[in-house]
């Protein structure tokens, strides 16, 4: 399969090395050489069977715009962009394009909000309150990270109750989420905490080969993650 990865950043090389060692021909473009998606014409997007993002929200939506628009297929590991989600669901439509989006691409994580359903289900009527706490690297550049606002909407939806988010910056943290479910009398905790990259790179690419294999269509990962 071919691949071209969208970012040059930390997690981008890793995707990148990933691909390569799961036997892909990979192209990497970093920020530079894709000005404004300046990049990604059509010819040299139909050079690739998927593209993978891990940029920016801004970059993301550039890139986005050019690739859908000539009906690339398309896995976004970059967060911090859903507003344009309805617009970017729409392009993809028209042309006939696919679009695979997820907030966490670690299958650890997608299990942890699997466990955030039922815990929010069991204790909505039991005395809890809830609130999520989120710590990731310095230079990450949404805050709260869009795994916890995934956090948080379900639970809300789920539970009916609002619930608070903090967000820590430091060091190089890869990602630590926590869900606390607090009552008078105990506290229940569920923790998912990455230590490196690796599991957003295997998710990515794990993504990609799947994609590869579907009809058009736009797909969260949510609800696809365990057909992988």
């Amino acid at each position: 399969m071919r691949i071209l990865v969208l970012g040059a950043g930390k997690t981008g090389k890793l995707v990148a090395d990933v691909a390569a060692e799961h036997g892909h021909s990979v192209n990497v473009l970093d920020a530079k050489e894709n000005k404004d998606a300046a990049a990604l014409t059509a010819p040299f997007v139909a050079g690739f069977d998927c593209l993978i993002d891990f940029t920016t929200p801004e970059a993301a939506i550039s890139n986005m715009r050019a690739c859908l628009a000539v009906g690339a297929k398309m896995v976004i590991g970059t967060t911090g962009w859903y507003d344009k989600l309805p617009d970017m669901k729409s392009l993809a439509e028209r042309r006939g394009a696919s679009l695979l989006y997820g907030t966490n691409y670690s299958i650890g994580v997608q299990f942890m909000f699997k466990l955030a359903d039922k815990m929010a289900e069991s204790l909505k009527n039991a005395g809890y309150t809830f609130s999520i706490s989120e710590t990731h690297h310095e230079s990450k550049l949404d805050s709260p990270s869009g795994t916890a606002i995934t956090l948080r909407d379900a639970v809300k939806t789920i539970a009916g109750v609002d619930v608070p988010v903090e967000a820590f910056r430091t060091g190089d943290v890869a990602g630590i989420h926590t869900l606390v479910a607090q009552s008078a009398s105990d506290r229940i905790t569920l923790t998912h905490e990455s230590s490196s990259r690796r599991p957003f790179a295997e998710g990515a690419v794990r993504a990609a080969e799947w994609l590869v294999k579907q009809r058009e269509g736009i797909y969260d990962l949510q609800n696809v993650f365990d057909k992988f």
